[in-house]
């Protein structure tokens, strides 16, 4: 996991030094802090996952691995969680409701067609973490989704995919509700 840092914000106390040499009190230039930011926390309950359930843990584990602002966890017994992923028998789908949260579907339709259950994952969670379709798009574009064709096993989100989670998330003090009602998204 990346180390999470904030820089550019933050200064460090100033340390003053004194110096002995020709009895002159110098100041030691300001430090800068390379002060640990932490990651927003979301949960996931993958329970109704089914037989996407390794899926699912390792599409989480690849956000986390690719970015430093949000960490996805798998929620504990009885904990409420952020993200609810199911199964069922439909095309893959997200329903966002507040950037972080919202309901995951893994549908079989496209696992049935032959896409590829780990980038299904991956690029479901990125509508919970705000990403928007990009279609169509080549198999380096995580949120291509299925315009990438089945032989795209990709489950990575390329720099600028990345780039704008982190800006979704960097620094963000309340959590922002889209416009108007939840949309779900379909892919």
């Amino acid at each position: 996991m990346h180390v999470r840092t904030l820089t550019g914000g933050l200064t460090a106390a100033l340390l003053v030094s004194l110096s002995l040499t020709a009895g002159q009190a110098v100041a030691a230039p300001a430090a800068t802090a390379d002060a640990s930011l932490a990651a927003r926390v979301f949960t996931y309950d993958a329970s109704g996952s089914a037989e996407f359930r390794s899926a699912v843990d390792r599409g989480a584990a690849i956000w986390n691995e690719s970015v430093d602002a949000v960490e996805l966890r798998p929620a504990t017994t009885g904990q409420r969680a952020n993200i609810r992923v199911l199964a069922d028998n439909g095309w893959p789908r997200a329903l966002p409701t507040t950037l972080g949260n919202g309901t995951v579907y893994i549908g079989r339709q496209a696992v049935d067609q032959g896409y590829d259950t780990i980038r299904i994952s991956a690029h479901e969670l990125g509508h919970i973490l705000g990403l928007p379709d990009r279609k169509p798009g080549p198999c380096s574009s995580l949120m291509s989704g299925s315009t990438a064709g089945t032989a795209c096993t990709n489950p990575y989100p390329n720099a600028a995919e990345k780039a704008e989670v982190e800006d979704n998330f960097g620094g963000l003090l309340v959590e922002r509700a889209p416009a108007g009602r939840p949309e779900m998204i379909v892919d």
